[in-house]
């Protein structure tokens, strides 16, 4: 897979989605429905598509990658388990990433207006080639979650994770890696919401950091007994430093939100 074809495929059906997938007398939404829809810690199931593709990099302006991740959403009780896949292209190799999965615990009360989760994170090496993960490295972390609902669907957030090997084989990379990914979305009508959700990367063992800022729009709508959010987020690097920063991201993806 080329990361030519896999974005062209990441993009044809995510305009596919957006522009005819919806019924005509299916398009309004709840408030609640376009919150949850965007809630990482809703009481729904769900399973995700969401694509990060990159035109070029500030130490090399003509590569380009792909990143697909995979995404699927259990919630059991009091607990929101997700697990994610990687497909990765890039200039030098393609095919699985690492296998990511956290288990966050709810901490505020059933019902609060402002919801928290915190937990354990496993990453696991399932990568096919050493440039698309950790090498042979299993590493360890944790995750913590923080949401709140504003009037009329509006939605404020926020999702922090850090992970370091704990142990691997002879190719195994070491590594002291944290995320921050700070989220708001904001109804505009009819199923539609403007949204930003940067992701920042802080790579502490290689001396390398990453603060992109993101403006996109993405609408939600209901599909048969599930939900349904397709979105496009271009992000541009506001701060880096090191090597193999993104100078722009096209962030996009299709979510599909259904009951336990």
């Amino acid at each position: 897979m080329t990361t030519r074809r896999c974005s062209r495929l990441a993009t044809i059906g995510l305009m596919a989605l957006a522009c005819g997938a919806a019924p005509a007398d299916a398009q309004q939404v709840s408030a609640q429905a376009l919150a949850q829809a965007n809630n990482p810690l809703a009481d729904l199931n769900a399973v995700n598509l969401q694509d990060y593709y990159v035109p070029s990099f500030t130490s090399s302006p003509t590569s380009k990658a792909n990143t697909l991740n995979v995404r699927g959403v259990v919630v059991t009780g009091r607990q929101v388990i997700r697990a994610t896949l990687p497909i990765i292209a890039n200039g030098t190799a393609a095919g699985l990433g690492d296998l990511n999965v956290f288990d966050a615990f709810l901490l505020t009360r059933s019902g609060a207006r402002t919801q928290f989760g915190l937990g354990p994170l496993l990453v696991i090496p399932t990568n096919t080639s050493a440039p698309l993960g950790a090498g042979s490295s299993w590493q360890l972390g944790a995750a913590a979650v923080l949401v709140h609902p504003l009037s009329g669907g509006s939605l404020l957030g926020g999702l922090l994770t850090w992970q370091t090997d704990v142990v691997g084989g002879d190719n195994r990379v070491d590594t002291n890696l944290g995320t921050a990914q700070f989220f708001a979305t904001f109804p505009i009508g009819s199923g539609w919401y403007v949204r930003s959700s940067p992701l920042a990367v802080l790579d502490f063992q290689n001396d390398r950091y990453l603060v992109p800022f993101g403006l996109g729009i993405g609408k939600v709508f209901p599909v048969g007994g599930a939900v349904a959010n397709v979105f496009l987020e271009p992000q541009v690097t506001a701060f880096y430093h090191g090597t193999g920063n993104p100078t722009l991201q096209l962030f996009s993806g299709f979510n599909l939100q259904f009951g336990k």
